[in-house]
Order: structure tokens, then C-alpha cells, then sequence
């Protein structure tokens, strides 16, 4: 592997002047610098770039047959894969299939429209809407030119056209210029992103093994219904307004400077609050503040609930605090009483998260609420201080784990980031170029 010297960033600059030095092996283009063996092609020219069409009017059931092998493609598919389309919610019958655009399998197909930019590459036969372009007559390796999509759909959103939703014309897309390098360089780059992202759904597939896992753990812990060694007898119910003091928030005036310039007690919004424990806010407030405005402030190890948000809608976020704070309306802070865990309160109410919105949301509010009478007349049932502290190692011992596989996954993301970078702008060379010199005599 030969890596290309260090550039400026690979680009011109702001104001178009190019870098005062262009490496050797190197020259400019207006993509930027890259190898000069490389190519600079118009998408327009690699590919014949064809638009989707739907048969109308589209709720129409003639249109549509779940025994057929042809699906149709939505923008809510391709959202919900990665690099390969394997599936699809909806597949079309022979009229709708006429009367749309049929891409065959193993072809590369973008989104233009609401999800823009977005490249995938088929495993089945489908048809495409207009909310989507597929590349027809490569003249390119295709795994290639999806990386390069791929690397593109920042700068496709910026360029969609606003109208009732963002989307994207074939003009543009045609249009745009990319790098090629020669057909064995593309496969390299091809293979090397592709073994990153094999990973990358490795992961993925451990963490919902994972955390499927630790979902039934939660369910037979939490109900009883498994016990850990060493623990019997009788569960209690219990209220959750029995569990200790619950205690509100507020924010104090913004337009007081001294209640925030220099503040140094953590105060928690509902964006702050994420499943597990809380270490640190967003912002702070100033002991003045406190002082002046009475908001409590919440000792550490207490349990946080957001009440009022329109996450509430998708589930409960529920923490621990490993630091005093103070909270704003949106918040409630439970200090629990000398006989109950606030970790295993965080898992309890995490494991009855469902029923908790169900049965305590208000109806008919602009913003999703709890309503507080409901919440705190809630009931869990609750074993004893050691039982507790005992089902709460085992589930956080999980979240620990799972956690340690989320950070492991994002940084495979940022690496694979960086690869595209340097590999897709010939940076960093997978295919050593052999030159021959001009006064070396070739034996015939």
C-alpha cells in the first residue's frame, strides 16, 4: 500500500486559489488533488442515469400483488438498509410493473427525493417511483461508484432542490464530477470498504443479539418470574409515589445574567436525559440562581424521569444522576426512600416503560405529558434491598456491555470515514503503481 504525501486537504480553498505545492504522482482537478493516473469523469458519463415512474393513481390495489417476486421500492426501505436491498414491504403485480420503472438485480439505485442521496444496491428485482434514479450501462466498477454515492450524500442534500420535500434532479447528478482510477484500483477500494462493512453488520447483528437478550433478562428479573440464586419470598407492591420524595424543576429567567454567566450547578433538560446515568448537563446554573429562585437541587443517585416531551411518544427516558442537579419543568426527580435502589428503580421503570405511557399520558395536549396523579398512583412490584441491588448489577452489567459495543461501532464508522476519505481522493493508494523509465530498453 503506498500512501500519497500529505495534502492540505485535498481540495481548493475557500476563496478557489489551489495548494502552492501539488505532490508528486499528483495534479489538480476541480475535485481537488489526486493521483494523476486517475481519471475525472461526469457521473453523466459513467452511467445512464434513468428516473423512476409510479403507476397512478398509486392506491390503487390493482397495482400491487404479494405473491409476486418484483418488489417496490419505497424511500422507508431504503432507510431501513444498509448497502444491500434484500427486501422490500410492498411488490407490485404484472400492471404495476408495466406501468413503473423495473430495475433488475444487483443494480445500483439512489434516492432523490425526502431521504436524498442515499445509494443502495439491489439483491431482488424492483420497481422504482420518481423519488428515485438507477445507474443503468456502467462504465465503472459498480461497488466503486456506491462508495463514491455514498461519500456524496452530504453534498446531495445540500444540493436538493426545496419544494414540498427535498429532492434532487438527474441534471444535477449527471453533472457532478468524480475521480476513477484505473479498474483495479477500484476494486481494492471496493473490497477494502466492503470488509469494513462487514464488520460494521457484524456488530450491528451482536448488538441486537445483545440486546434481545438483555430485553427477556429484563422481563424474567423484573417479574419475578426468574430468581437469582440465593433470593426467595414474597414480592410487595408498591406505589410509585410510595417510593421516596419526588421533587420538580424550573428554568430560572434567561434574561437574568447572573442566574447562568459563570454557573457551576448542572441543570438537566429533557435532551440531557439518556437511558442509564447521567454525568454531566448541557448547561448550568449559578448557586445564585438556586438561591434566589428556590429550584431544589437533587442530590446524586437519585432517579430522573422525563414527564413532558414529544419523546414520549417513542419511549420513556429514565436515568440516574451521578452528581447533584438542578431540573427544569419538564423533569421529575425521584430520591428514593432507604429501601429502594435507584439503579434497580431505573431497570424497573425501563421494564414497564410500555404500560407506564399507556396507562399515564395525558390525551389531547400539544406536547406528550404524563399526568402526575396517574404516574405516581402506578405500581411495581419491588423484592427486597438485596434482591434489588442484585437484579441491578446483572441488567447493568448488560448495559455496560452493550454500551462497550456502541462505542466500538462508532469508531469502526469514524475509521471507515476516514478510509473513504483517503482512499476515494487517491491519498492512500491500495494498487502500487509500477513505472517504467523513458531510456530503459524493453527486451522484445
Amino acid at each position: 500500500m503506498i500512501e500519497a504525501p500529505t495534502l492540505n486537504d485535498g481540495y481548493t480553498t475557500a476563496t478557489g486559489h489551489r495548494p502552492k505545492e501539488t505532490p508528486t504522482g499528483y495534479k489538480h482537478t476541480e475535485v481537488g488533488v489526486i493521483p494523476e493516473d486517475w481519471e475525472l469523469s461526469r457521473i453523466g458519463g459513467l452511467a445512464r442515469v434513468l428516473r423512476g415512474a409510479s403507476p397512478r393513481p398509486i392506491d390503487d390495489p390493482k397495482w400491487f400483488d404479494d405473491e409476486s417476486s418484483t418488489g417496490w421500492l419505497r424511500i422507508a426501505d431504503v432507510t431501513a438498509t444498509d448497502k444491500y436491498l434484500n427486501a422490500t414491504c410492498q411488490k407490485l403485480s404484472q400492471a404495476g410493473i408495466a406501468n413503473s420503472r423495473l430495475v433488475l438485480s444487483d443494480s445500483l439505485v439512489m434516492s432523490i427525493c425526502a431521504t436524498v442521496g442515499k445509494p443502495i444496491i439491489t439483491r431482488m428485482n424492483v420497481c422504482i417511483h420518481d423519488g428515485f434514479v438507477v445507474f443503468n450501462n456502467l462504465q465503472t466498477e459498480r461497488e466503486y461508484l456506491y462508495y463514491v454515492l455514498s461519500s456524496l450524500e452530504p453534498k446531495w442534500s445540500k444540493q436538493g432542490q426545496t419544494g414540498s420535500q427535498m429532492n434532487l434532479n438527474t441534471g444535477i447528478i449527471n453533472s457532478t464530477p468524480i475521480p476513477i482510477p484505473p479498474p483495479p484500483e477500484q476494486l481494492a477500494i471496493a473490497e477494502a470498504l466492503s470488509d469494513v462493512d462487514k464488520l460494521l453488520e457484524s456488530l450491528d447483528a451482536l448488538i441486537a443479539k445483545k440486546r434481545a437478550i438483555k430485553r427477556a433478562t429484563t422481563q424474567q428479573l423484573l417479574t419475578g418470574e426468574t430468581r437469582l440464586p440465593g433470593y426467595g419470598g414474597e414480592w410487595r407492591t408498591i406505589r410509585l409515589g410510595d417510593l421516596g420524595r419526588w421533587r420538580g424543576g424550573m428554568t430560572p429567567l434567561t434574561s437574568v445574567p447572573h442566574y447562568w454567566i459563570g454557573g457551576t450547578v448542572p441543570w438537566l433538560t429533557s435532551s440531557d436525559v439518556r437511558q442509564g446515568q447521567l454525568n454531566d448537563s448541557s448547561e448550568n446554573i449559578t448557586k445564585q440562581a438556586v438561591k434566589e429562585t428556590g429550584i431544589p437541587v437533587i442530590r446524586s443517585n437519585s432517579t430522573i424521569v422525563v414527564v413532558r416531551s414529544g419523546i414520549l411518544r417513542r419511549f420513556l427516558p429514565v436515568a440516574n444522576n451521578s452528581i447533584p442537579v438542578a431540573i427544569n419543568q419538564d423533569l421529575r426527580a425521584l430520591e428514593p426512600g432507604p429501601l429502594h435502589s435507584p439503579q434497580y428503580l431505573v431497570h424497573a421503570l425501563m421494564g414497564v416503560e410500555k404500560y407506564l405511557l399507556r396507562d399515564c399520558l395525558k390525551a389531547g395536549t400539544t406536547v406528550e405529558s404524563i399526568d402526575s396523579t396517574w404516574f405516581q398512583g402506578f405500581k411495581l412490584s419491588m423484592p427486597t434491598l438485596d434482591e434489588q441491588d442484585a437484579i441491578a448489577a446483572v441488567l447493568s452489567d448488560m448495559d455496560t456491555e452493550i454500551s462497550a459495543l456502541k462505542t466500538r461501532l462508532k469508531k469502526i464508522c469514524a475509521i471507515k470515514d476516514g478510509m473513504m476519505e483517503q482512499l476515494l481522493t487517491g491519498r492512500v493508494r491500495l494498487v502500487e503503481q509500477v513505472c517504467q523509465p523513458d531510456n530503459e530498453q524493453v527486451a522484445p
